[in-house]
């Protein structure tokens, strides 16, 4: 069946018996969650920011978008101390259903809540958002069309409208051969996120690049079992590209966003304090299981920083 790239990806991750509602994600690769606790600590951190700044509500939001196992929000709740706790509404968004084991406490539905005052947080989420891909002819930007059986690709139509807009401001095509991942539906579905923020911070992170530095040739790949494959849209393994982290910011400044802030994951983590720093020699003698339990933190947050893995996330931050 010949598909538009985004019709394929939403069929092969989200239609019946797709990827994403028939598999696990730890199965197939890792993400900072799964990384470190490391990380739902400094996500922690800044949810007890945005409380201070929004004077201690009563009831404080936090939202994991694309909760995936849940897993985030389980560290979250583990580690926040009684005081915040028991403010906390905590709601996973998921389109699989509810990990058994989840405590009760935590809230999990397949939409965005329709008012979100606190933080909201969408961890590797835009990457898996179905999105269309254009080439670049000697007659103008055309869409790419894909088998879905076998990931055989052929021209389709030439683009138009406001796809072809998005690709002049966000992502223009010079040369014959290049192409583009049209991130319009990235950029509506941060602006919803944005919409119903009434107070708070929303935060998205991704891999991801600027507009002076698109890749050529787009980044569509496929993951099976922690492999790299071919991104074949048969349901089989899954599907993503990077985000044009910059185009969704726009999008959330439209949406009422403001404050943004466009870093990457090293250096808002370090701004938290995960520094990857090595314990003192002098702990391995006074208290050598302490020392070793300090080299395996370590360990877990260099990786979360690497420059050249995980680290090298963007994110996105905006408030309202």
């Amino acid at each position: 069946m010949w598909l538009t790239w985004r019709a394929a990806m939403e069929r092969a991750l989200y239609g019946e018996s797709g990827f994403y509602l028939r598999e696990r994600p730890s199965g197939h690769f890792r993400t900072s969650v799964s990384a470190s606790v490391a990380f739902a600590e400094a996500v922690l951190a800044l949810l007890e920011e945005v409380d201070a700044g929004l004077g201690s509500p009563a009831r404080l939001d936090l939202v994991d978008i694309g909760a995936g196992e849940g897993t985030l929000v389980r560290h979250v709740l583990d580690a926040a101390g009684p005081g915040l706790r028991d403010r906390l509404r905590i709601t996973a968004v998921d389109l699989s259903a509810r990990p058994e084991g989840l405590p009760e406490s935590i809230g999990w539905q397949s939409t965005l809540p329709p008012d979100i005052r606190g933080l909201a947080i969408a961890n590797e989420w835009l990457d898996n958002i179905p999105l269309d891909v254009a080439e670049q002819t000697s007659d103008g930007p055309r869409l790419v069309m894909v088998d879905t059986e076998t990931g055989e690709e052929r021209l389709g139509d030439p683009l138009r409208g406001p796809d072809l807009e998005w690709l002049a401001r966000w992502w223009p095509l010079s040369c014959v051969g290049s192409r583009a991942e049209i991130g319009r539906p990235r950029d509506a579905a941060w602006a919803s996120v944005l919409a119903r923020l009434s107070g708070g911070r929303a935060i998205a992170v991704d891999y991801a690049h600027p507009v002076d530095n698109r890749p050529m040739r787009g980044t569509l790949t496929g993951y099976r079992d922690g492999a790299v494959v071919a991104p074949v849209p048969d349901g089989t393994c899954d599907i993503t590209a990077h985000v044009a982290l910059d185009a969704c910011a726009e999008a959330g400044r439209r949406a009422g966003g403001i404050s943004t802030g466009l870093s990457t994951q090293r250096a808002a983590l370090r701004a938290l304090g995960v520094t990857g720093d090595l314990a003192p020699l002098d702990l391995a003698r006074t208290d050598p299981r302490g020392y070793l339990r300090a080299l395996a933190r370590a360990s877990e947050e260099a990786e979360l920083i690497d420059p050249g893995g995980l680290g090298g996330f963007g994110w996105l931050t905006q408030s309202r």
